[in-house]
């Protein structure tokens, strides 16, 4: 039931990396479990990378972000089954 999941927006305005450096793994993937304080992302802001935490606990289940695109303040990053 689609309205059962949570967003994970994006906190702020930037460039979205879902990897630590190009060629890295990401973060997180489709059918990765998250904790609240779990990093799936960075956002960059003028040459500062932010660590972006998920905030909610439960799995991964949309990538809603283009790599190294960039982000408006509010814009979905990732869509989360939560734990029951």
């Amino acid at each position: 039931v689609p309205g059962d999941l949570l967003t994970i927006s994006a906190p702020m305005l930037g460039t979205f990396y879902r990897a630590s450096a190009p060629g890295a793994e990401p973060f997180v993937d489709v059918g990765a479990r998250v904790e609240p304080d779990t990093v799936v992302c960075l956002i960059e802001v003028m040459k500062m990378m932010n660590s972006i935490p998920a905030g909610v606990g439960g799995t991964i289940v949309e990538v809603c972000a283009e790599n190294a695109g960039l982000v408006e303040h509010g814009a979905p990053l990732f869509q989360v089954r939560p734990d029951r």
